[in-house]
C-alpha cells in the first residue's frame, strides 16, 4: 500500500472514490483485525493512510509524533510517513470536516448546547470543533462510564436542553440503515442535527430532523472535506478553495439515487432510462422487482391477492432498493402512498414527481386501478396531494420525454 484507508470494516467507505478522483492515484482499502494493527503500522511501507473506526485512538502508541490537530482532539484519522526517515506523524482532519458539514447544513454552533452521541475518536474531534465554533456547552451521550459531561445515551431526558445533536456512533450506518439512536421528539429545544455517517446519504436520524423542519445533514460533506485535507497532507500540496465543493457534488451525482414518482403512464420508465443513460447511473423499475419477487405479472397479483397483496410485494421491493446507490428508480403509481416507502427511498435518494396532465395519461391493461378514463382521472385527483407533498421537485412531462429529461437535469 502507498496510500489508503485502514479500519475494521470498510464496506461502507467512499474514501477510494474521493481520493482516486481527486488525485488520479491508486488508493487501497485495507481491513485489519485489532491484532493486525500494530504489525501493519510497524512493517507496511505506506506513504500515508486514513484511519477509521475503531482505530482512531488505537494507532497513537505506534506514532512518532502528533500534529497539533491530533494532540488537540486526542484522535488520529490521518497518518503520514516522512520519506526521509520513515517516522509516522498523526493528524486529524475530522475537525475541519465537521465544521464544513455544519456550515453547509446551516447549523449554528455558536452559543449552542451540543450533545455528541459517542465518545470515540470522531466524537472527540467533533467536541473540539464545536468548542472552537463557540458552543456554549458540549457533552457526550454514552453507554457507560457516566459523569458530569458523559450522559446515558438511552436516557435522552438527561439532555433535554440539547440544541444541536451530533451522531458520532455507527448507529444507522450501512448495513444497519434502519437504525437510529432514539426518537428526537424527546428533545424539545433541538435546532440542528448532524450525523457523521455518510452511507446512507441521509440516515433515519437525519430524515426525522427534516420531517420536523430542523436543519440537518448527513456526513457526506464531512467525509469529503476531511479527505481533501488528508490528500493535501499525503501529497504536500493544496487543491484550492473549490476542491471540497467540487468533490462533494461529484460524489453526490455518482452515489445519489433519483427516484421518479407519479401516475401510471406518466413516462417514468421512458424518462428514467434516458436519465440513467445520460448520467451513467443504473436504471431499475420497482414493478420489475415485484414481478420477480411474486413470480408472476402484476395483473395476476391483483387477481389473486388484490391491491393489499400487490402493496406487500411493492414494499418489499422498495426495501430491497433502499441500500442501493447510484440508481434511477421508477416507482409504481401508488408507491408513495406508504410513508415507509417514502422514507426508504429518501435514505439515498431525491424524489422527482413526474407529472403528466390527466387528459394525456393512458389507461393501461396491467394496472387494474386505472383501466378506464374515469378511474384514471379520479385516481390522479386523489393522489396528486401525496405526489406533491412527498416530492423534492415536480417536473412536467406534458411535452416530449426529451423536454422532461432536460428539466430533471437542470434540477439535479
Amino acid at each position: 500500500m502507498t496510500f489508503g484507508l485502514i479500519g475494521e470494516h470498510l464496506g461502507h467507505s467512499f474514501s477510494r472514490l474521493i481520493h482516486e478522483h481527486l488525485t488520479g492515484l491508486p488508493y487501497e482499502l485495507r481491513e485489519l483485525r485489532p491484532d493486525q494493527l500494530g504489525p501493519f503500522l510497524q512493517s507496511e511501507p505506506f506513504g500515508g493512510v486514513n484511519v477509521t473506526i475503531p482505530y482512531k485512538q488505537a494507532v497513537i502508541p505506534y506514532l512518532h509524533a502528533l500534529a497539533p490537530s491530533a494532540r488537540l482532539t486526542g484522535a488520529v484519522n490521518v497518518i503520514v510517513r516522512n520519506p526521509a526517515d520513515g517516522t509516522l506523524t498523526g493528524h486529524n482532519t475530522d475537525f475541519d470536516g465537521f465544521l464544513s458539514m455544519a456550515e453547509s447544513a446551516g447549523v449554528v454552533l455558536d452559543g449552542a448546547s451540543v450533545v455528541i452521541l459517542g465518545a470515540g475518536g470522531a466524537a472527540k474531534a467533533v467536541a473540539v470543533a464545536a468548542i472552537s465554533a463557540g458552543a456554549r456547552k458540549v457533552r457526550f451521550a454514552v453507554r457507560h462510564d457516566f459523569g458530569p459531561d458523559r450522559l446515558p445515551i438511552d436516557e435522552p431526558q438527561a439532555f433535554a436542553d440539547c440544541e444541536v445533536l451530533v451522531n458520532a456512533t455507527p448507529v444507522g450506518m450501512y448495513p444497519g440503515i434502519w437504525d437510529k439512536p432514539f426518537d428526537i421528539s424527546t428533545l424539545p429545544h433541538l435546532r440542528g442535527v448532524l450525523d457523521c455517517i455518510y452511507n446512507p446519504i441521509s440516515t433515519p436520524l437525519v430524515l426525522d430532523a427534516r420531517e420536523r423542519g430542523i436543519p440537518s445533514a448527513g456526513g457526506l460533506m464531512m467525509v469529503v472535506s476531511q479527505a481533501v485535507r488528508a490528500a493535501e497532507l499525503f501529497h504536500s500540496c493544496s487543491y484550492g478553495p473549490d476542491a471540497v465543493e467540487d468533490e462533494y457534488l461529484t460524489l453526490l451525482r455518482e452515489r445519489r439515487n433519483i427516484v421518479l414518482t407519479g401516475m401510471p403512464s406518466s413516462g417514468k420508465s421512458t424518462v428514467g432510462k434516458m436519465l440513467a443513460a445520460r448520467l451513467g447511473l443504473r436504471f431499475t423499475d420497482t414493478d420489475d422487482i415485484v414481478r420477480t419477487f411474486a413470480g408472476m405479472d402484476i395483473p395476476e397479483i391483483f387477481s389473486r391477492w388484490g391491491e393489499a397483496g400487490f402493496r406487500k410485494y411493492e414494499k418489499a421491493a422498495i426495501e430491497s432498493l433502499a441500500p442501493e446507490q447510484g440508481c434511477v428508480i421508477a416507482t409504481g403509481g401508488g408507491a408513495v402512498l406508504d410513508p415507509d416507502n417514502v422514507r426508504a427511498l429518501r435514505l439515498n435518494g431525491i424524489l422527482v414527481f413526474l407529472d403528466r396532465s390527466p387528459h394525456l395519461l393512458q389507461p393501461t391493461a396491467d394496472r387494474p386501478l386505472s383501466q378506464g378514463r374515469a378511474a384514471l382521472d379520479a385516481l390522479y385527483r386523489k393522489r396528486l396531494p401525496v405526489y406533491t407533498a412527498t416530492a423534492d421537485v415536480r417536473i412536467s412531462n406534458d411535452g416530449t420525454p426529451e423536454e422532461a429529461l432536460q428539466r430533471i437535469l437542470n434540477y439535479v
